[in-house]
């Protein structure tokens, strides 16, 4: 089985940036004897048949090849289906299935395949990068002698609890064992490790709350998989300023740097058929880079969280950020308001649309002030009217929006005028910011190609988004 090329994303230089790459892969194989299930062999999915083989032949349930009456191994399945000579003894004693003292084989605990119920708080970089030096600090039998992983559970950075064994799993029983004689709570803790990160690592963690793992090399892909099913944020070759996230990349903090507007999730919607365009707007490319990817690099350095609704996340896997779908998928620009308010964890969103390569933070910024007086929306003009797909909404707007698309009404300008929203004149937008074209939309071939490779233009939009 050839292992695919998966994407991940490189953080350096203060951003992530997307890279595709392999993965080590992980197979379990469940072992049956005689109609016993008797273990789950963890391992390479290569030559499976030897596996299995060696591993009967060392508990000594075999000695030679005319002992199996029947030797069935199914790749697709990951099952072992065996018979041999003899009967198997009446009581088993617990066998080692990974290496590197992992411990007693096991059935993955349902609980773990469950969200981590922690906070959605953004982790930032240095917090990963403090905690990996510790564990480094502390790992004075490694520099000594070698051949001992090591293991460190923290938050914000500092170094709560550490652990060395001679297996990795091993580490973390340690750790788990020590927090429970101290009666220490280890939910939303980061988890730190000098080795290779297994599926038997993870659903470990999963159970004790961790929210992050960090470790020196790389994760497996079933690690990789559990991680995304049990929402932790799963981070690899964390050396010198640098790591890779290989899943829930929203939770890294991007140009930690930046001061960012708080209490507010800022959404881009990228539902719209692109009828007009006869291909998705929001991967066209501007200057080189998708316009969807400029808005996404602009608003990351604003908000500690941005959104993507989408009903199709699978064309944007290069963006390192939530992807989330419509409530109410058909009714247009008012269902991705609404799925934008419903999925944002804030009190009030900044919502724009996927098709507006120009955004201006300037402007954003001074949107965002303008909600903190209690309007249930501030929405701008352009030259050409307001702009309702790049506005500031509050939590209140949800059941406005849904009230409206459960009665079929799909005009946001007729809701707006019935809401308490503060409408921002065009006057005073050019006040606040000089920028041209930051409310221009690519609708059309024709206004794509006025855009593309010229730069920002020089004038505001004819056609601004101002129905939906």
């Amino acid at each position: 089985m050839k292992p695919a090329s998966r994407i991940f994303f490189s953080y350096h230089d203060d951003a992530l940036h997307t890279v595709e790459g392999l993965v080590v892969q992980e197979y379990p194989v469940q072992l049956v004897v005689n109609g016993r299930e008797i273990a789950t062999l963890i391992g390479s999915p290569h030559d499976l048949r030897f596996l299995v083989a060696g591993f009967l032949r060392l508990q000594n349930f075999v000695q030679d090849i005319s002992d199996f009456e029947m030797f069935s191994v199914c790749e697709d399945f990951g099952s072992a289906n065996v018979r041999i000579k003899g009967e198997l003894p009446e009581r088993l004693k617990p066998v080692l299935t990974s290496g590197c003292g992992t411990g007693v084989s096991f059935s993955m605990p349902d609980s773990v395949r469950s969200s981590v119920t922690g906070n959605r708080d953004s982790i930032l970089p240095e917090e990963i990068f403090s905690l990996m030096h510790h564990l480094s600090s502390r790992a004075e039998q490694y520099r000594s002698h070698g051949g001992i992983h090591s293991a460190a559970v923290g938050r914000k950075g500092e170094l709560l609890l550490y652990a060395e064994d001679l297996g990795r799993h091993n580490t973390l029983d340690r750790i788990a064992g020590e927090a429970l004689f101290k009666g220490m709570d280890l939910a939303d803790t980061m988890l730190v490790t000098s080795g290779r990160v297994s599926t038997e690592m993870v659903a470990k963690a999963a159970l004790l709350g961790v929210n992050l793992i960090a470790s020196r090399t790389s994760p497996t892909d079933m690690a990789i998989r559990l991680c995304e099913e049990s929402g932790i944020c799963l981070v690899g070759y964390v050396r010198g300023a640098k790591f890779t996230v290989y899943c829930h990349p929203e939770r890294i903090e991007q140009y930690p740097d930046c001061p960012k507007i708080s209490g507010v999730t800022a959404a881009i919607l990228a539902g719209g058929a692109s009828s007009r365009m006869g291909t998705n707007k929001a991967l066209l490319e501007v200057d080189g880079t998708p316009i969807i990817t400029r808005s996404y690099q602009t608003l990351a350095r604003l908000f500690h969280e941005v959104i993507i609704v989408t009903n199709t996340p699978g064309e944007y896997p290069f963006l390192p950020c939530r992807k989330v779908p419509d409530i109410y998928p058909g009714f247009g620009s008012i269902a991705g308001l609404h799925a934008a308010l419903v999925h944002s964890p804030s009190d009030r969103t900044f919502v724009t649309a996927c098709d507006m390569p120009f955004v201006d933070p300037v402007i954003i910024r001074y949107l965002c002030e303008l909600q903190q007086d209690g309007f249930d929306a501030v929405v701008p003009f352009s030259s050409g009217g307001q702009e309702p797909l790049h506005a500031v909404y509050s939590s209140a707007c949800r059941e406005i929006f849904e009230t409206a698309i459960q009665g079929s009404q799909r005009k946001i300008l007729d809701i707006l005028a019935g809401m308490k929203t503060r409408l921002v004149p065009w006057d005073e937008i050019q006040r606040v910011s000089g920028a041209k074209g930051a409310f221009l939309n690519v609708n059309t071939p024709e206004e794509y190609g006025a855009v593309n490779g010229a730069g920002q233009p020089s004038c505001e939009p004819g056609d601004p988004q101002k129905t939906s």
